[in-house]
C-alpha cells in the first residue's frame, strides 16, 4: 500500500441477483444497503454469503490495522434485511481473508485465503454458521490467493492466483482440475495475464448458458473494480477465457467509496459486493509503530 494512504473498506448487498445484474451490465438501479461500520481504521471485506432457514449468513475479512491479520466474521440478516447478529468465527495465527462459502453434498464448506499460512486450508461447519474444522484430506498443492472453487459438469475447478511476486499476485489467473473436491488437483496453467482482471473476486455464476467469473481490476491501486471473465470449454476439458465487461461501482455508493471494489458475489436472491475509499494521512503507520513497540 502506498506511503500515507490507506484502503478503507466497505461491503454492502444489492437487493437483485447476480444474473440480472449482469445481464443489465450495471450494478444501478436496485437497493443497497451497507454492513455496519466496524470503526476507526476497521473494515469489512470479501464478502460472501448463504442463505439457511430464512436467514441470509454473510461471511466477510474483518480486519484492524492495529494488527496485522485478519479473522472471519459472519453477520446474520433476516428475510427484511435487518441484521440480527455478528461474531467472529475463524481465526488462525496468520491473515485470513476471501471467506468463500458454499454448500457440497449436505455439507457447508469455507475456503477462506491464507497464503502467509503457507498453504491453502478447506473447512467443514461442524456447527454452522461459528464452529468450523479443517479438512485434513483437502490437499491442494499451492499457497493460492483468493481461491475459487465451481463444481462443474461434474468436475470440480479452482481458479486462483499464485503468491508471486506483486505483478503475479495482482495480474494472473491459474485453473486446476480434480475429480472430487478434496483431489488430487491438477494444475492445468496459466490461463490469463493481465492486470486489467484476472485475480478472482468473487462466484463464478452461469447466465444464459454462459459462465461468468468476477475478477479483480487491479490498473492503478489494488481491488480498482471488477472485471468479468467468460470461461468457455470447462464440459470438455478445454478451457478459455474471454476477457469481458467492466461493472461499475454502483452510484449511490460512489461518492463516499469511488476508489474501488474487488469482490462481487452471488447469494441466491441478493448480491455482495465491496468498495473502497483511499484516506491520506499518517495513523496507519502511527499504528504499526505503536503495535511494533508495544510489549508482548
Amino acid at each position: 500500500m502506498p506511503f500515507l494512504r490507506t484502503d478503507h473498506w466497505r461491503s454492502a448487498i444489492i437487493h437483485a441477483p447476480l444474473e440480472e445484474l449482469i445481464r443489465n451490465g450495471s450494478l444501478n438501479g436496485f437497493p443497497v444497503t451497507l454492513l455496519p461500520d466496524p470503526g476507526d481504521h476497521r473494515f469489512l471485506a470479501d464478502p460472501f454469503g448463504l442463505w439457511r432457514n430464512e436467514r441470509l449468513y454473510v461471511f466477510a475479512e474483518a480486519y484492524d490495522y492495529r494488527s496485522p491479520k485478519g479473522t472471519i466474521d459472519v453477520l446474520v440478516y433476516d428475510r427484511t434485511g435487518k441484521m440480527i447478529e455478528q461474531k467472529q468465527v475463524l481465526q488462525e495465527s496468520w491473515h485470513l481473508s476471501y471467506p468463500f462459502v458454499f454448500e457440497h453434498e449436505g455439507e457447508t464448506y469455507l475456503l477462506p485465503e491464507a497464503t502467509a499460512s503457507g498453504r491453502l486450508s478447506l473447512y467443514r461447519a461442524r456447527n454452522f454458521p461459528d464452529v468450523w474444522e479443517r479438512v485434513d484430506a483437502f490437499d491442494f498443492p499451492a499457497a493460492a490467493i483468493d481461491a475459487t472453487p465451481l463444481y462443474h459438469a461434474g468436475r470440480w475447478w479452482m481458479f486462483w492466483t499464485p503468491p508471486g511476486s506483486k505483478d503475479e499476485r495482482q495480474s494472473t489467473l491459474h485453473m486446476s482440475v480434480a475429480d472430487t473436491l478434496c483431489g488430487p488437483w491438477e494444475h492445468m496453467g496459466l490461463f490469463l495475464h493481465d492486470r486489467a482482471g484476472a485475480r478472482p473476486g468473487g462466484t463464478p455464476v452461469i447466465v444464459d448458458d454462459q459462465l461468468f467469473l468476477p475478477t479483480q481490476d487491479c490498473r492503478g491501486t489494488y481491488g480498482k473494480g471488477i472485471r468479468l471473465l467468460q470461461i468457455e470449454g470447462l464440459e470438455r476439458g478445454f478451457p478459455k477465457v474471454t476477457p469481458g465487461i467492466t461493472l461499475d461501482i454502483p452510484a449511490v455508493l460512489r461518492r463516499s467509496f469511488g476508489d474501488g471494489m474487488h469482490t462481487l458475489s452471488k447469494a441466491g436472491q441478493v448480491t455482495l459486493l465491496d468498495v473502497k475509499r483511499v484516506g491520506v494521512g499518517p495513523r496507519r503507520h502511527l499504528m504499526n509503530i505503536r503495535r511494533r513497540l508495544s510489549p508482548l
